[in-house]
């Protein structure tokens, strides 16, 4: 219920889930409250997300770099920098060469339309302005109607504005009054731009010996990281109740009563003669 919320496009929508959360029990809305909803609801994010709800595009990235996650500081800064170059070479040649195969939009916007158009079908268009700009789309099945707003970019279901992609809704009032749909899909979605995402190139390193002495910030280094030479690793734990033994104090010897040391090392122990006497 939370994800649908999350999910939600318009605000009517939102409304209906969190009222529908609240009524499950209300300490899950006051948790949902307290993170606030430009940060998880579609409906509210000011047209950041592009209709995105998760951060595993980041994991894009680091499928490129998982190789290189246990190697040390200097091959580490290494590997990324070359692993980064390689990518950002083979997406430009990728988005150039379909820019000149003729491709105007990104695969993913292609998918989407090409859905969006399967799907509007079996609605009723009603055009409002002379202009063609306001229109009402109600569909046979159920009766749901919905308004479009071509100037605006708007449309009742959310899609449009969400993601910057005609919706069915919308295709269907170009379809209607044979309006050229592709006005209505962000440039951000064309080749064009995607291409100037890989314009900046990598420039090579070069041998080290050859680089500017480094005059900035030293790395000073953490000495809660360093390795023990001999003894047992001291320990960084915050203790809790469930620490009893580390929390008892001093231990006593149980041989002499003192502090310090323990019955194998007491000074009052008898020999290893007298132990094999027993």
């Amino acid at each position: 219920m939370v994800c649908s919320t999350g999910y939600s496009r318009i605000e009517q929508e939102y409304n209906k889930n969190y009222e529908r959360l609240k009524e499950r029990d209300e300490a899950y809305t006051q948790w949902c409250d307290e993170i606030g909803v430009e940060r998880w609801v579609l409906a509210f994010d000011g047209g950041h997300r592009w209709g995105h709800m998760t951060t595993n595009l980041v994991e894009y990235i680091n499928s490129v770099m998982k190789d290189a996650r246990n190697l040390h500081m200097t091959a580490l800064v290494r590997s990324t920098f070359y692993r980064l170059n390689e990518l950002f070479t083979r997406k430009s040649t990728e988005a150039h060469e379909h820019l000149r195969n003729g491709f105007t939009y990104s695969e993913f916007a292609t998918k989407r339309v090409e859905e969006s158009f399967r799907r509007a079908r079996n609605v009723v268009v009603n055009r409002f302005d002379r202009r063609n700009e306001m229109f009402e789309v109600r569909k046979m099945q159920d009766g749901t109607i919905y308004t479009v707003n071509l100037a605006q970019r708007h449309c009742d279901c959310g899609h449009f504005q969400v993601k910057r992609l005609p919706c069915r809704h919308v295709l269907a009032c170009c379809a209607n009054q044979r309006l050229d749909w592709q006005v209505y899909v962000h440039d951000v979605y064309k080749m064009s731009e995607i291409c100037k995402v890989y314009r900046d190139e990598f420039v090579p390193m070069g041998d080290p010996s050859t680089w500017d002495r480094y005059e900035g910030a030293k790395v000073i280094d953490n000495w809660t990281l360093r390795c023990a030479t001999k003894g047992r690793p001291k320990s960084t734990r915050y203790l809790n109740e469930m620490d009893s033994r580390e929390m008892r104090g001093t231990h006593r010897c149980t041989i002499c009563g003192r502090e310090g040391h323990s019955r194998s090392r007491c000074p009052q122990r008898a020999g290893p003669s007298s132990a094999r006497g027993h």
